[in-house]
């Protein structure tokens, strides 16, 4: 009985940690969106976990390989910027429930880091990132020792996320085993798809113009994964400003090499992406927006680009076809199965 009471206390001196951080966070400025105001889904009949994803992509690999079983919810929707994201106490309530917490990790959620690590006392948390090859993972000067954590543009790299959510399903809930197995198989052969699908049509676009100029720096596993240059305004994380130097230093790259298209982001404001359209246009080079890119957050739920498979098949082809590549009129089987939307319910 003691050993009992002993557990209780520290389950809420746990809960109390997290609520206060959390309550810190909004003191700082934090409100509630409509996608973390709800509590978390009560357990169904088919006895899986309650899984809590932090962003859309680790959300529907999770739906992907729990089908039929898990039951899972992102914190992070449409058009969402996990480097400025803070909890609020909608969140709390989310996690604090939850069988399993599934995140990216390498400094992606950064402002709510301490409120996942406080919460791993006393919930499974897994971090999806944990099982890749760090030789693999990029270390760009300009953030300072870290790693990249824009993983999920290099569709191979990703694969091993895929493979960590499986297993950390199959550890909490083995009854459910051969069902998360065959889920995970399925999937992992759509994303074999995926990535030839991006090396094949990336490769059709003229070697001189493999060019991709966007907001943030979240493309670079995308560049070296599928062979295009990424030049970005801002540095990996949203978490500072652009200065008129690296604006005006990309533009004289932009008129010299005679760049067609920029790219905008779904999840970061395009004010620099106008600056420097109008750049160029002082300079006499015109440059066009080639279109919204999927960044750090999914599209619109209910479309295919709410799925991952479906935001990469959209990243690919709208820069294939600003850069002068060819898009496949008619995409494969596996990638068009792969892009259905999941069930309603939440992001």
């Amino acid at each position: 009985m003691q050993a009992m009471f002993a557990a209780v206390s520290s389950r809420l001196t746990s809960v109390l940690m997290v609520l206060l951080a959390c309550v810190t966070l909004a003191l700082s400025g934090c409100k509630e969106t409509a996608s973390t105001a709800a509590v978390a889904p009560k357990a169904g009949a088919s006895g899986g976990p309650k899984v809590v994803a932090t962003t859309g992509m680790i959300a529907d690999v999770a739906r992907t390989i729990g089908a039929g079983r898990a039951q899972v919810t992102a914190l992070m929707g449409e058009g969402v910027d996990p480097h400025l994201y803070k909890a609020s106490p909608g969140d709390v309530r989310l996690l604090t429930d939850a069988d399993i917490i599934l995140y990216n990790g390498l400094h992606l959620e950064g402002r709510m880091a301490d409120v996942i690590t406080k919460m791993a006392s006393d919930t499974t948390v897994v971090r999806v990132t944990e099982s890749m090859d760090e030789s693999q993972l990029r270390s760009p000067p300009e953030f300072e020792g870290h790693y990249d954590p824009h993983v999920w543009f290099d569709v191979s790299l990703w694969s091993k996320a895929a493979e960590r959510t499986r297993d950390a399903l199959i550890a909490k809930d083995a009854a459910g085993r051969d069902m998360y197995a065959r889920n995970a198989t399925a999937y992992l052969e759509k994303l074999a798809a995926l990535h030839e699908y991006a090396k094949t049509t990336i490769a059709t676009i003229p070697e001189g113009s493999r060019v991709m100029v966007t907001a943030h720096d979240a493309f670079g596993y995308f560049g070296r994964a599928y062979g295009i240059e990424v030049l970005a305004i801002q540095g990996i994380s949203t978490d500072s400003e652009a200065s008129l130097q690296d604006i005006n230093g990309l533009v004289d790259t932009l008129v010299s090499r005679k760049v067609p298209a920029v790219f905008i982001e779904s999840s970061v404001p395009r004010k620099t992406v106008d600056a420097l359209v109008e750049g160029c246009a002082a300079r006499g080079h015109q440059v066009k927006v080639g279109g919204e890119l999927f960044s750090d957050a999914m599209g619109p739920a209910g479309t295919p680009e709410g799925t991952y498979i479906g935001m990469v098949v959209h990243n690919v082809d709208t820069v294939t076809a600003a850069l002068g590549g060819s898009v496949p009129a008619e995409k494969p089987g596996l990638l068009l199965s792969g892009m259905v939307p999941p069930p309603a319910g939440k992001r």
